[in-house]
């Protein structure tokens, strides 16, 4: 059996402040699309930044990441605050969708490494990526009163998935974390970039014939 590797990427810690922040910029957007006050901008950014990683940490046994750094809570609140704060005119058109796509692949990246890093065999860590880089998504869009992520045939899941899978298997193989990393996610965010261009989806389940 391949060794599992204990180290994630020397830039990890800004990785996932970053994708924390296009995260957090989704679910603001959110809010703001509907007209909502400052605090609701500010809640939906923080449970959409941290939403996913706080569902990882709880299953893997890690502390959880945002209570014991000030950091994440603060990025969320700046970032919430940045859109309030801005003209309306900056974010029309499908800037939530682009914000939520390298949210999804930096963050799916970020769960794996951190999963491998306490030790969850290979499978479950590329598992523990996925919900990281969807968990926020979902909850988003629970809050806004959009149909779930989930029951949309569009590759959203995939791709974090494919993110998340490249980085376990490309980790395994001995490649360093950094480059892993990089490749996982622009593989990642390319095929969500795709979905979103190009409208692809998954088949739907169509029953029996």
């Amino acid at each position: 059996m391949l060794p599992v590797p204990q180290v994630i990427p020397d830039f990890a810690p800004w990785f996932d402040l970053a994708g924390l922040a296009v995260f957090a910029a989704s679910g603001a957007l959110a809010a703001a699309k509907r007209a909502q006050t400052m605090v609701t901008l500010a809640f939906f950014a923080l449970v959409t930044g941290v939403g996913g990683g706080t569902m990882r940490d709880l299953l893997i046994g890690a502390p959880v990441f945002w209570i014991h750094d000030s950091r994440p809570a603060a990025v969320c609140l700046i970032v919430a605050f940045t859109i309030w704060a801005t003209p309306e005119r900056w974010w029309k058109g499908a800037a939530l969708d682009w914000f939520d796509a390298i949210g999804l692949a930096a963050y799916a990246v970020f769960g794996a490494a951190k999963a491998l890093n306490y030790g969850v065999p290979p499978v479950p860590a590329f598992v523990m990526g996925v919900v990281t880089g969807c968990v926020g998504g979902i909850i988003r869009d629970v809050l806004a009163g959009e149909p779930s992520i989930l029951m949309r045939p569009e590759l959203y899941v995939t791709a974090a998935a494919l993110a998340s899978l490249l980085y376990v298997a490309l980790t395994l193989l001995g490649l360093p974390p950094a480059p892993a990393a990089v490749i996982s996610a622009a593989s990642g965010f390319a095929l969500r970039a795709a979905a979103i261009h190009y409208r692809l989806g998954l088949p739907a389940y169509r029953g029996r014939r």
